[in-house]
């Protein structure tokens, strides 16, 4: 685990961590909509917005940009999830159409709304661990 300090110079007390983590924990923290650094601190002020500077640790995360590859991640999954699973149950004929077209949409929503946040995070905790600038800012 990595030392810590304490920064008393302001009212707010925040925690440095001295060390960084490994790529692994990093991740890890991110897949738990935690900062990667501190793994305490919220990544996300909104859905899909990130925190401009960790609460804890004070890590800045506003800057990290994880464009399209987070959407793309995310309907990767939920297609490979979805369509083996739309396919025995069409092919079975199991549903009903109109059951079909109520249950598949709804499932695809549902697991969208799950991992587009955590595929956002996967991203954006890489980002964070390669020290990538993550923005147009040089």
């Amino acid at each position: 685990m990595a030392e810590q300090e304490i920064d008393d110079s302001n009212e707010n007390s925040v925690i440095r961590h001295s060390g960084r983590t490994d790529r692994k924990n990093a991740i890890f923290r991110a897949v738990n909509l935690r900062c990667p650094n501190c793994g305490s601190g919220k990544l996300f002020r909104a859905y899909l917005k990130p925190m401009d500077i960790c609460s804890v640790c004070g890590e800045p995360l506003g800057h990290l940009r994880s464009d399209d590859a987070a959407p793309w991640l995310t309907i990767l999954l939920v297609g490979h999830i979805l369509v083996p699973i739309m396919v025995a149950s069409e092919a079975s004929d199991i549903l009903p159409m109109a059951m079909s077209l109520l249950i598949w949409p709804a499932a695809a929503i549902i697991l969208v709304s799950l991992i587009l946040p955590r595929a956002k995070a996967i991203i954006l905790g890489m980002i964070w661990f390669e020290n990538a600038p993550g923005s147009e800012r040089q």
